[in-house]
Parts: structure tokens; sequence; C-alpha cells
């Protein structure tokens, strides 16, 4: 059973869009990507607040966010949230693979 986490960095003046704009420039988000158990990494800006980013990160399960949380990437990630004075909020998923019949008759393909 996978993890994602929704991470809503929030910041001031565009700083939460140049924190994840260095993430990818600095190839720190192809160094997670390319670990093991990551599925997912994958910023979003937000259309109702400018001032947000909505990071989606989905793991194979905790033990791979555990070692991601132990790699020196978290340093990286840390020195940046601090120098673009981010606050975050942080939701947590575990998958359900499941789709009931009625829910997938809404989903157009």
């Amino acid at each position: 059973m996978s993890i994602t986490v929704n991470l809503l960095y929030k910041g001031r003046n565009g700083t939460a869009k140049k924190f994840a704009e260095e993430m990818i420039s600095s190839g720190t988000v192809d160094k997670i990507r390319s670990e093991a158990g990551n599925l997912k990494y994958e910023y979003y800006l937000s259309l109702d607040d400018p001032e947000t980013i909505l990071l989606i990160d989905s793991w194979e399960d905790q033990k791979s966010i555990d070692v991601h949380h132990a790699s020196s990437m978290m340093n990286t990630i840390t020195e940046l949230r601090d120098k673009y004075d981010l606050h975050m909020t942080v939701e947590r998923y575990r998958s359900d693979d499941s789709m009931p019949e009625r829910d997938a008759d809404f989903i157009r393909k």
C-alpha cells in the first residue's frame, strides 16, 4: 500500500514558486525521483492562492520515506525552505487501489 504526502508550501512575494523552481533547476527533484521507492514527486501551482505550491510526493511504503528522510537531500530541502522562508501544512494518505463501479462511472477516460 503506497503513501502519498501532500505538502502545501506557503510563502510571500512568489517565494514558494522560486523554491520549487530551484528544487528543479538544482537537480534535487530528479535525484528524489530516482530514489528507490519514489513513485511521484511533482509540484503544482494553486489557482486559488498564488503564494502556495502543492507538492505531491508518493512512496511505495514508509521504509522508503524513512530512507529518503535520512538522505542528504533533506538537508538541501531544509536549507531551501529556510532560504525562502516557507511554511508548510502536510496531509498523508494511504492508497486504496479499489475503484467502486459507482465511482468509475464518473471518470472520463
